[in-house]
């Protein structure tokens, strides 16, 4: 646990672009031993839930364990997801939508699907910071071919976790850690600092506001030092 880290630093994180041939955008994202092919999908038009007079363009997503990403094989989905599973992709993409103009992407809709090859804690945060990796690349071809005019993004993103684990707060859990855990939390900012998410819960222990505010320290700084690796 921890392999040699000091309880703020980062895992080892990598972005592999160009992942795959026939998506937009597809990012190999790795933070430690987590790893998630992340993609990007361009459909010309608006979802069908959305009024024609709706001049926004659309992001979502959706997010998939793969059986064999963690020690015991997960079942595959195929007729009804999961509630994590939801929530997750409810979280990615409302997350990716807060730092992009909508407006700017006019009856373009663009689907971020997340599928997790290899689990070691933090695939959510992981899953956020290689969508918007692939997102980012995604909307320059959309640019390079004419599509669009100028880019929608408003600014980058990330997301990391964090958490209380043995009476110490830690930032990017391992599995180990993130299932151990008296306090856990999983933290979106955008780059100048505005909240998309701060989810905090405490299990069996509760937490004071200056822990609260020392969790939020902590993965601010790991959020602007990822988004300096995009």
């Amino acid at each position: 646990m921890r392999k040699n880290r000091k309880n703020n630093e980062l895992r080892e994180i990598k972005f592999t672009h160009n992942y795959t041939k026939n998506a937009l955008g597809s990012v190999l994202v790795e933070f430690g031993d987590t790893k998630v092919i992340t993609t990007a999908s361009v459909d010309i038009g608006k979802p069908k839930w959305m009024d024609k007079e709706d001049k926004r363009g659309w992001i979502t997503a959706e997010y998939s364990l793969l059986p064999a990403s963690t020690n015991t094989r997960v079942a595959r989905e195929r007729s009804k997801v999961s509630g994590r599973t939801h929530e997750i992709q409810r979280l990615i993409g409302r997350s990716l939508r807060a730092c992009v103009d909508l407006e700017k992407m006019t009856d373009v809709t663009i689907t971020i699907d997340a599928d997790v090859i290899q689990a070691d804690g933090g695939t959510r945060c992981a899953s956020i910071c290689g969508g918007f990796v692939a997102l980012q690349d995604a909307v320059q071809k959309l640019i390079d071919n004419g599509t669009l005019t100028e880019s929608p993004i408003k600014e980058p993103l990330a997301a990391v976790s964090a958490g209380i684990v043995e009476g110490e707060i830690r930032l990017d859990l391992e599995y180990e850690e993130d299932s151990t855990a008296d306090v856990d939390s999983n933290i979106v900012l955008t780059k100048s600092g505005k909240i998309v998410e701060f989810q905090t819960t405490a299990e069996g222990h509760t937490l004071t506001k200056q822990q609260m505010d020392e969790i939020f320290n902590v993965a601010q700084d790991g959020i602007n030092k990822i988004i300096n690796m995009y």
